[in-house]
């Protein structure tokens, strides 16, 4: 198998077909689409639903040249941020992380704490806190492995809100796309693309990274009313949106020309022959309702660009619109920053 996320064949076949529900406790759990599980409140006097959701890979501290293993190597900030980032997309308030750090025999301490740190900070930042975890030195890695499991809080008010996508519906995106993988790719490649582009080009791209959260527009969607929300993480735009409709069985028309993109990750993407519709995209949320144009206000009054970038359709049909052509969407692929 490909390095990266399962397939979503592989997925079902292989891992959503092997899962039953063993104790009726789980109201929600994994599926297409799904990123975090959602667990039954005890009893009655419990007012908020639980919320969990895992992320995981191979890290490194922020200012720290990455081991090359053949994948990407993240950094602390970006696994809890993705992992507080499906939390705020489901709904949930993000209140607390557990992080599993699994070391090879060759890290020193310092390591291991610069990690830590870096992990705190992030907390601090988006008000959350680390309330456990574990860390074990092992031979089983050959660089530094975290799993973040997030927790967040749902009033039960809104727990029975739904939270799938119906046809005919506009679809808007906060920010821009490709995003985390920019701010990747022109730290990482950084000698490289300054070979081609300017310094502040190449700064203005690894400044990206002030753009990874998506809390601020998830909790104003929410209070709006939108009909769903998704991440838009591995695989890219291209991806989430599948996922999205996947999940609700709705049809897409997508106008690829309004799909938003920073000048700098178009230039990086070029450089390093990169397809910017499926590149990593965490910072970017992907958001249906029924008045995009409304929705586009309501974030504007919070300093959130965004851009409605096509409706859902009562078909199967996945469609992107490019001008005078029309293709059908592709299943999500393995993310390009992979191909680099």
């Amino acid at each position: 198998m490909k390095t990266g996320k399962v397939s979503g064949n592989v997925l079902r076949r292989s891992v959503l077909r092997q899962l039953h529900s063993h104790n009726g406790k789980i109201e929600k759990s994994a599926g297409i689409g799904e990123d975090c599980a959602f667990f039954t409140p005890l009893d009655a006097s419990f007012m908020d639903a639980v919320v969990s959701c895992m992320q995981e890979g191979p890290v490194c501290a922020a200012n720290v040249n990455a081991t090359d293993i053949g994948e990407p190597v993240w950094t602390m900030r970006h696994l809890i941020l993705r992992s507080i980032n499906n939390l705020a997309a489901s709904g949930a308030e993000p209140v607390g992380i557990t992080v599993a750090l699994m070391l090879p025999e060759t890290a020193e301490e310092e390591q291991l704490k610069a990690l830590m740190q870096e992990a705190d900070a992030v907390c601090k930042e988006q008000n959350i806190t680390i309330t456990g975890g574990q860390t074990r030195v092992t031979k089983a890695v050959s660089v530094p492995f975290a799993v973040i499991t997030g927790y967040g809080r749902v009033p039960l008010a809104h727990r029975q809100v739904e939270t799938k996508a119906k046809p005919n519906q506009d679809i808007v995106v906060s920010k821009w796309i490709g995003l985390e993988g920019t701010a990747y790719l022109a730290n990482r490649h950084r000698d490289s693309i300054l070979k081609r582009y300017p310094a502040y080009l190449v700064e203005e791209a690894e400044g990206f990274e002030k753009y990874l959260s998506i809390l601020p527009e998830a909790a104003t969607a929410h209070k709006s009313g939108v009909c769903a929300m998704h991440d838009a993480s591995e695989g890219g735009i291209f991806a989430a949106l599948w996922e999205m409709a996947e999940k609700a069985g709705v049809g897409l028309t997508i106008d690829l020309k309004k799909l938003p993109l920073r000048q700098e990750t178009v230039e990086v993407c070029e450089h390093l022959g990169v397809n910017p519709y499926e590149l990593r995209s965490g910072g970017c949320l992907v958001m249906v309702t029924e008045n995009g144009e409304a929705l586009q206000q309501i974030l504007a009054q919070q300093g959130i660009p965004s851009t409605v970038i096509g409706r859902t359709t009562d078909s199967n049909d996945r469609l992107i619109l490019n001008e005078d052509e029309v293709r059908y969407m592709d299943r999500p692929k393995q993310d390009s920053i992979y191909t680099v």
